[in-house]
């Protein structure tokens, strides 16, 4: 073998048994007398259960606003959580060390993925008294205590993915002595790199190893290319950015804060309307950089037409980024379609869900993708070689984790459609995006782990009575479920003009995110039905 011989289960499958055998996909009813065999988490607890999970729980509704809201008494609960969002215990640990060793007492210290990281946040803070603190190997940026400061650094690192791994924080404690060891995990012993490259390459074929450029996340990913294909365009006068639909909320913030203008930012909402795309690309003709699309889109799972999309941005010379983690490289080719494909691997091929890391593959056809490649890789934040390690091991899993799930999601789909208590739900091949989706899908079934939904009564009710995992990312092998727009856009959940904002773009502020994991299906369904009555 090439990695530690203890073994994990790559189904994240419970013990319980499921109660719902013989009950076939064209049946959605459940059984009255099913009760859910997940038991309920308590708040914070890591999902999963690792030193270095990326979700954790929030079971009540109370939860989700405490923990928006900074409730002492809900963020207590909190050691761990998505990486960007929360700041990992080892890191607070180390930064308090550093903070001791460099005389830096009423200060608060941010640790990064690298120096030229470090760079970008001082750079970024612009501040009197920032001070920037290395180490061999180990980088972060110091400033005076201010609520104002901590909360511009704490972004700008969420924004692009500039936080140091809990892994490195971890190895470097033990180091340092301040740990006795790390936690036992399993880790492929070999070239961690050529692994995870190999089980890539076949879902961009024709491509070497090296054309597949590994960040520390996917937020890093989509930043560098980001910044790399605006650099080539600002030399042509081209400064103008379109976001194409609803983009995750950091993708978002990219895009508004760091084009070169005001107005170079620009938002066409609706992801079929072309007419309207072309439009845009018109009215800024000579001017557009690029375009930044979802594919599918992040909640609405709407798939555009992606040729027609191409064919616009190359009438126009604008460049296409695309990023397919919704639904994953692994189920749809996106890349003939663009310039640059960026994505989350922290989805679906870190299904354990304890690291994170990105993805950047540039297009060979498109032009200067020789430079592009270069510059990308000059600016990339690369992957912590234990994290790299770990994914290694799980990368191997990807198929058989994304087997089970596209064997589930159709069914939880037909179940929540015929439920009198469900308004909409909206899944890959809703009907109208189908086709297009079905167009880059590398398979009928290979339809991603995400459904969202909304309800007819109230959201609390629901949430608080359900038993499933409660909390962010999606793509694991345990079934996540969120009331999304609470942890992704709460200032706009909170105002009526926020809500007029989400409606205007077709969202609902109650809208559910569900990502259907490799648990029995009817164990997922019957869950559903008992919180659903």
């Amino acid at each position: 073998m090439n990695h530690r011989e203890k073994q994990e289960n790559p189904s994240g499958r419970h013990d319980a048994p499921s109660y719902c055998h013989g009950w076939g996909a064209a049946d959605t009813r459940a059984p009255s007398n099913l009760m859910s065999v997940f038991t309920p988490l308590p708040l914070g607890q890591p999902i999963p259960a690792s030193l270095h999970a990326v979700s954790c729980s929030l079971p009540s509704m109370r939860d989700v606003r405490g923990y928006e809201e900074k409730d002492p008494a809900v963020v207590r609960h909190l050691t761990s959580g998505y990486p960007r969002f929360v700041v990992h215990p080892l890191l607070h640990q180390l930064g308090a060390e550093l903070i001791r060793r460099h005389g830096l007492a009423g200060h608060a210290l941010w640790l990064v993925s690298s120096a030229t990281m470090a760079d970008r946040l001082a750079a970024h803070l612009g501040a009197t008294g920032v001070v920037r603190v290395s180490e061999p190997g180990l980088h972060g940026v110091a400033h005076p205590d201010s609520a104002v400061l901590a909360a511009r650094a704490k972004t700008f690192l969420q924004n692009v993915g500039g936080f140091l791994s809990s892994r490195a924080a971890e190895d470097e404690l033990v180091r340092r002595g301040l740990l006795a060891a790390a936690a036992p995990e399993e880790l492929f012993s070999g070239d961690a790199l050529a692994e995870v490259r190999r089980h890539l390459q076949p879902a961009f074929p024709g491509l070497s190893p090296a054309d597949l450029l590994l960040a520390n996340c996917g937020m890093n990913a989509v930043d560098a290319a980001f910044r790399t294909l605006a650099g080539l365009q600002a030399a042509q006068g081209r400064t103008v950015w379109i976001q194409l639909g609803w983009l995750y909320l950091d993708t978002i913030a990219l895009l508004q804060k760091f084009t070169r203008a005001p107005g170079d930012y620009v938002h066409v909402g609706d992801v079929f309307d072309l007419a309207a795309l072309e439009q845009t690309l018109a009215r800024h003709a000579g001017r557009v950089a690029g375009i930044v699309a979802e594919v599918p889109t992040n909640p609405l799972i709407q798939t555009p037409d992606l040729a027609g999309i191409a064919a616009l941005a190359k009438k126009f010379g604008a460049r296409l980024i695309l990023d397919p983690s919704i639904s994953s490289a692994f189920n749809l080719s996106v890349l003939p379609h663009a310039d640059i494909v960026a994505t989350s691997l922290t989805k679906y091929t870190a299904s354990a869900g304890d690291l994170t890391a990105g993805l950047v593959v540039i297009n060979p056809a498109a032009p200067d993708a020789a430079v592009l490649r270069t510059g990308i890789a000059e600016k990339i934040e690369p992957l912590y070689a234990r994290d790299l390690a770990r994914l290694a091991v799980e990368i191997s899993r990807t198929g058989a984790v994304l087997a089970r799930i596209h064997a589930s999601v159709p069914r939880v789909v037909a179940f929540l459609e015929a439920h009198p208590a469900v308004r909409e739900v909206f899944w890959a091949l809703h009907p109208k995006s189908r086709a297009n989706y079905l167009r880059i899908a590398r398979a009928p079934d290979a339809v991603g782990a995400m459904i969202t939904f909304t309800l007819r009564g109230p959201l609390d009710a629901f949430y608080d009575r359900l038993r499933l995992p409660k909390g962010p990312s999606f793509g694991m092998a345990t079934t996540l479920i969120c009331p999304f727009m609470y942890l992704a856009h709460y200032d706009l959940v909170n105002t009526a003009a926020g809500r007029a904002q989400l409606a205007a773009s077709g969202l609902d502020a109650n809208l559910l995110r569900l990502s259907v994991g490799t648990e029995p299906a009817d164990d997922i369904i019957a869950t559903l039905a008992e919180a659903l009555g």
